[in-house]
């Protein structure tokens, strides 16, 4: 079998279960949050200065830190579950290779990631342009800059599929690859700030708004990387889950 027969059976395998509506149930309720606290929500002095600025609307609706979550809890699931359920065994079967296998697994978790954190950030736009209505202020933010919150979580919420894969692939159990990818990408940032001097800038969360194209006094920061590095460093973030659990995969035995 071809490797993009393989990545294709492996993104039915995806849509074809009730887990992507879960999913999107839950972007949904996050959307609805966020316009709700527009619509609501006020400042210490009962105005609405978070969203009097193009820049703090930009901050609302950048959902790449909360797609890299919600994607890496994704794939954690998505990959655990299958030997879990021992659905794995059938894909080692008709593809042998088991290094093409996982592949295809990560490029098909991968590509639902990305879906995930695009339709998390419109559904997110929309929400919050609708409640602008109820208030004095318009939408702000630029088509460019609109562009540049999709993109951002587009690709977050790959990077975050394909490390919750990795962490999937390592642990093989449901609840411990959703612990584990908690501990990764919620728990264990905040530590390493804490005990590395400079590490802020290179958590997850920090490098999704830094993609998200937000400045660091709307971030609330006092540096950030740039652009490019942002990419690469949360690359390697997926990178080493993953090539570890493809590792683990190879040498061990599949149940």
């Amino acid at each position: 079998m071809t490797f993009s027969r393989v990545v294709r059976a492996e993104l039915r395998k995806l849509t074809t279960t009730k887990m992507p509506w879960g999913f999107l149930a839950v972007l949904v309720a996050i959307s609805a949050i966020t316009a709700s606290t527009v619509v609501w929500g006020t400042d210490a002095d009962g105005t609405k200065g978070f969203i009097s600025t193009a820049a703090d609307q930009r901050s609302l609706v950048a959902f790449a830190a909360n797609a890299m979550v919600i994607a890496g809890l994704f794939g954690a699931i998505a990959v655990a579950r299958e030997y879990g359920h021992g659905t794995v065994i059938p894909t080692f079967l008709i593809s042998p290779h088991r290094q093409r296998a996982v592949l295809a697994q990560l490029v098909a978790v991968g590509v639902g990631g990305a879906v995930l954190g695009l339709v998390g950030t419109a559904l997110t736009v929309i929400g919050v342009t609708i409640a602008l209505q109820t208030t004095e202020f318009a939408f702000m933010v630029s088509f460019g800059g609109v562009v540049s919150v999709l993109a951002a979580a587009s690709f977050t919420g790959m990077a975050g599929a394909v490390l919750g894969a990795g962490i999937g692939m390592m642990v093989r159990n449901t609840g411990g690859a959703v612990t584990g990818a908690v501990v990764v990408l919620i728990i264990a940032p905040p530590l390493i700030v804490q005990l590395i001097s400079g590490a802020s800038m290179w958590i997850p969360s920090a490098l999704a708004v830094t993609l998200s194209g937000i400045q660091p006094e709307a971030a609330g920061v006092e540096s950030q990387a740039g652009t490019p590095a942002a990419l690469l460093v949360l690359a390697a973030w997926a990178a080493v889950p993953a090539v570890i659990g493809l590792l683990s995969v190879q040498r061990r035995d599949v149940v």
